[in-house]
């Protein structure tokens, strides 16, 4: 199948432009939630992910949703997810990645956008739970993360269907966006790194030696905190190396669940070709890539009643996949 948008996404009024978007979706989404129950999941590695997660009734859908980069379970974009699981009766699990649940995790080594084990470890939990079919939904490094899933798994994906957005398909291109730019994009640099340093100053204190923390300290840009602290940490050479291996737009071809690529052509972080051309070749995904709405924003309806189209129609992308695969995995 080939999904369309039920509706063309039209930017509020006023936020037409991609960082109004991206900013304003940020802080105008709404973080209630459905009554939810925090779960630890301990890992292979002596480590641990939270999950918070509500259950729908017996055969009901279940949805996993990933988060972006220092993102949570409790960012605007994963809750809105959340409330239009529970609308529709469905179930949810909202993944925490290593240290961002609010309590640091217990190793060096945190997490990155090509870490596919641990996802895959909490989807094989909630799939030997749950008796419906379960889908997932990923933003920004989450949607990198459950595309690799993806693609490593294929024909064993444990998901019936798959919505990805706002993904950086080349990592190495988002970051040299996201490094070389002023203005807004150094604001965007700042908030990431000041969160990843910080974080980091805490793992030396208890790690002591794990990475150069001078060099960290240092670090002025993204592949410059990626080629000190994420790459080494995590089995890479350096931050080339873990963008080559992580970057999910080169193995497209190999997802072979029906899945959404949703992004913005004018996403603020990420360069063009936002999506890659070559996705269009893979019959199992359907590509959607609207002229505005920036980065996890796609801000609809009005400033004082704003909706949020990207996640709505990853809903309906999910309810069209069952509708016509009732009996998907």
């Amino acid at each position: 199948m080939k999904f369309q948008p039920t509706e063309p996404f039209v930017p509020a009024p006023g936020i037409r432009g991609a960082h109004a978007q991206t900013i304003y979706a940020s802080l105008a989404r709404p973080t209630r939630v459905p009554p939810l129950r925090r779960e630890r999941r301990e890992l292979p590695d002596g480590d641990f992910v939270d999950l918070d997660s509500f259950d729908g009734p017996t055969g009901a859908p279940h949805v996993v949703v990933l988060h972006g980069l220092e993102g949570s379970s409790q960012a605007g974009y994963v809750t809105e997810v959340l409330r239009g699981a529970a609308k529709r009766g469905w179930g949810a699990t909202a993944i925490n990645f290593r240290s961002c649940s609010g309590e640091p995790n217990r190793l060096a080594r945190a997490y990155h956008s090509g870490d596919t084990h641990d996802t895959l470890l909490v989807m094989e939990d909630v799939r030997a739970r749950v008796t419906g079919p379960m889908l997932a939904v990923g933003f920004s490094l989450g949607a990198n993360v459950l595309c690799r899933l993806l693609e490593e798994t294929g024909d064993a994906a444990p998901v019936a269907a798959a919505v990805s957005i706002s993904a950086p398909y080349d990592l190495a291109a988002c970051c040299r966006k996201l490094d070389a730019g002023s203005g807004f994009l150094w604001l965007y640099r700042m908030r990431f790194l000041r969160t990843l340093k910080s974080k980091s100053r805490e793992k030396l204190a208890r790690f002591p030696g794990a990475f150069d923390g001078k060099a960290m300290l240092a670090a002025r840009t993204i592949h410059g905190f990626d080629d000190v602290v994420t790459g080494p940490l995590h089995g890479f050479e350096g931050a080339d190396h873990y963008y080559r291996e992580a970057s999910s737009g080169p193995r497209l071809g190999d997802i072979r669940r029906p899945t959404l690529l949703l992004s913005a052509a004018d996403d603020p972080m990420l360069e063009s070709p936002v999506i890659p051309a070559a996705a269009r070749d893979n019959p199992f995904l359907s590509v959607v890539l609207t002229e505005h709405g920036g980065h996890v924003g796609f801000v609809a309806g009005r400033l004082h009643r704003p909706s949020f189209w990207a996640e709505d129609q990853a809903l309906r992308f999910f309810e069209q996949v069952l509708a016509e695969r009732p009996a998907a995995v």
